[in-house]
């Protein structure tokens, strides 16, 4: 019985330390490690180089008084970011939905999706910058509403146009065996499309993380909403009329941190979806 229990207790111990081990070697592996060594040297010699040159502060902080600001007034600078990390995920959310529905209705009706395709490329080529404040205007009386049509806009092409890509890219053979076997089209979209169409689809929504993101901060800037219900972008345009150089920087930080996030995000999303089966996810693992 002691010999028994004893390797049972082995057993259940090697079995919690795996997952420990795999996460710390994945920490320790070599692609994040040079990103952040080398994510330090730029810091590093930024701040050696402000201090040398004697930059004044209201020209180029160096990134410790940056630190130092964004510590001094995370209180405000964090409410404004989740003002725009709200703002983010309505879009985003919003982009998704309507991307995956509008490509089920591309895949299963090719007329519709010649019909309609060119339309969302002219939502994308379309400068957000330039329409914005029109939205904003006809809008007028729910600006928060406007920001996310504005944030939707940008994000919302990659969802499509990746999705629609993944659901025609379906092995021939495999949709020949689908019809041989006398599946309907929704058991061919469930059963086939949809798994073709994953990393297609995970592929652009790490675009669309980003790009709703940068649609959401320029829609600030041109709404230029303050108080209680303002965004990051809004205290980087009133840092810079103050020439609070060091605070503008501190809220471009959390700005740039906040993007970083949400594609590594997405990235450990796909990496977990697609770990067990897609060649690009295998080939990392091993």
């Amino acid at each position: 019985m002691i010999p028994t229990e004893i390797n049972k207790n082995k057993k259940q111990s090697l079995a919690q330390t795996k997952p420990q081990n795999k996460i710390l070697n994945k920490l320790l592996s070599l692609e994040i490690i040079a990103p952040v060594i080398l994510g330090i040297i730029v810091l590093l010699t930024w701040e050696i180089s402000v201090r040398v040159m004697n930059i004044p502060p209201y020209l180029l902080p160096g990134p410790i008084l940056v630190f130092q600001t964004m510590i001094q007034e995370w209180n405000q600078l964090f409410a404004s970011l989740l003002i725009t990390i709200k703002i983010t995920l309505v879009a985003l959310v919003v982009a998704v939905v309507l991307g995956v529905l509008i490509s089920m209705l591309f895949a299963q009706n090719k007329l519709i999706e010649r019909s309609l395709f060119p339309y969302a490329v002219i939502l994308q080529t379309t400068p957000i910058v330039a329409i914005a404040p029109l939205i904003i205007i006809w809008l007028k009386n729910n600006t928060f509403a406007a920001l996310i049509f504005c944030a939707w806009i940008v994000a919302f092409f990659p969802i499509i146009s990746n999705t629609t890509l993944g659901l025609n890219s379906v092995d021939k053979n495999l949709s020949d065996m689908f019809k041989l076997y006398g599946a309907s089209r929704w058991q061919t979209l469930i059963y086939l499309r949809f798994p073709s169409a994953l990393p297609y689809f995970l592929g652009g929504l790490k675009i669309s993380g980003g790009l709703a993101l940068i649609g959401a901060v320029v829609a600030e800037f041109v709404a230029g909403t303050g108080g209680t219900r303002s965004g990051i972008a809004y205290q980087i345009l009133i840092s810079s009329y103050n020439l609070e150089i060091p605070r503008m920087f501190a809220a471009l930080f959390l700005t740039t941190g906040l993007g970083i996030f949400i594609f590594v995000l997405f990235t450990v999303l796909s990496d977990f979806l697609l770990k067990d089966w897609h060649e690009s996810s295998v080939q990392k693992d091993s």
